[in-house]
């Protein structure tokens, strides 16, 4: 019963219908109205500093987004750390860590050299980001002043990457960098539980640039459509153009015509299915599960089982998933673990100069503010003589 209701509900989420007054939908929307309400309000209090944000005393760089799932957050949040640091700066990652144990208490994931959390604890997230970059530390917790804290006193760090933090307004950041999944950048126009929106299109206008993810994927009218928006909303901001591309950790033609079964458990199972399919594979059987979903062993023997009725050649699925079942079973043939990375292509050098003249354009405003300030104090400490 609780399945089809959520069945049901992301349905409607995901949907345009309009539904009938009275109706499961029109239910939704009511609700949609309160918290669409709650969000409008909170963001009003810290515009107009009846809340204020905290602020850490070095660079923060959000990553984030205005829908729920699948925008291609965590290969930016990887992208950018390696950035910033192939910059001379000393990044460290901050994650909330959902659904991990470490979520509520905070704690260290890894110091970029050794990982100190297993995936239950760290969040799925979290571990896949630690075992990815290298000398970049990943800290979590659902508190990120406090785990900004803990990297900046740990590791040193002069920048801090957020990964999934555009609500988290009780933090200031000097850049926000807003992902729009460019297929479908805000669901059906309505906000939680009735459409896919956290919060109103108009949040826009806090972000400092837009990255347009699969690009690729989206006819031009819906890419026109969507930087026509972004302008309407944030004038003069810059709008960059990425790609998810598969990291092929194996020879290219290794999959060509070769028969596979796959599965995944994301918030969007129709973007790995579309990857594997790039691949030029024979696809048999496609196994999809929610995003987070922890995998039982019935979940496992099906797709093994299917495997063998299918008489696959491999088994595929994605490096979030591959964490949550590392090591939980044995495969009748060889799994191969397909990554996701994000490419600018053309737009790479745009936005890596973007981020470079940001960055360091906030350290020389920080410079002259200082030099400003003491000699405020040298002026009044000679007039009060």
């Amino acid at each position: 019963m609780i399945d089809k209701i959520k069945t049901k509900i992301k349905s409607i989420m995901t949907g345009n219908e309009q539904g009938r007054l009275f109706s499961f939908e029109s239910f939704l929307l009511m609700v949609s109205l309160v918290y669409g309400g709650v969000v409008r309000l909170r963001e009003a209090f810290y515009k107009n500093s009846i809340l204020k944000p905290k602020k850490l005393p070095c660079f923060v760089i959000s990553i984030g987004n205005i829908t729920v799932g699948g925008t291609g957050k965590t290969p930016m949040t990887i992208y950018m750390a390696k950035l910033v640091k192939s910059l001379g700066y000393k990044v460290a990652i901050i994650s909330r860590g959902y659904k991990g144990g470490a979520e509520k208490t905070g704690g260290i994931v890894s110091n970029g050299h050794t990982i100190f959390m297993e995936p239950e604890k760290a969040g799925d997230e979290p571990f896949m980001m630690a075992a990815k970059v290298k000398n970049i530390p990943v800290v979590v917790g659902q508190n990120r002043y406090k785990a900004g804290w803990l990297a900046i006193k740990e590791f040193n760090s002069d920048v801090i990457v957020l990964d999934d933090a555009f609500q988290h307004l009780n933090l200031k950041r000097d850049i926000d960098i807003v992902l729009l999944d460019c297929g479908r950048p805000f669901g059906n126009a309505h906000i939680l539980p009735r459409g896919i929106l956290r919060e109103p299109i108009s949040a826009l206008k806090r972000g400092d640039a837009f990255v347009l993810t699969r690009f690729d994927s989206a006819p031009d009218y819906i890419r026109q459509a969507t930087m026509d928006r972004i302008e309407n909303l944030a004038p003069g901001r810059p709008v960059f153009r990425s790609f998810h591309v598969p990291n092929q950790n194996f020879a290219p033609d290794l999959l060509h015509g070769r028969r596979v079964v796959a599965f995944s458990g994301l918030a969007r199972n129709s973007d790995f299915r579309r990857t594997v399919e790039s691949l030029k594979c024979d696809l048999i059987d496609f196994f999809e599960f929610p995003d987070h979903h922890k995998y039982t062993k019935m979940d496992l023997q099906t797709i093994i089982k299917s495997s063998i009725n299918a008489q696959a050649e491999f088994i595929l699925t994605t490096e979030k998933d591959y964490v949550r079942i590392s090591g939980k079973t044995s495969w009748p043939v060889e799994l191969i673990v397909v990554g996701i990375e994000l490419s600018f292509e053309n737009d790479e050098n745009a936005f890596i100069d973007f981020i470079k003249n940001r960055l360091e354009g906030i350290r020389k405003e920080e410079i002259v503010n200082r030099k400003a300030a003491e000699s405020a104090k040298i002026d009044f400490f000679i007039v009060f003589r």
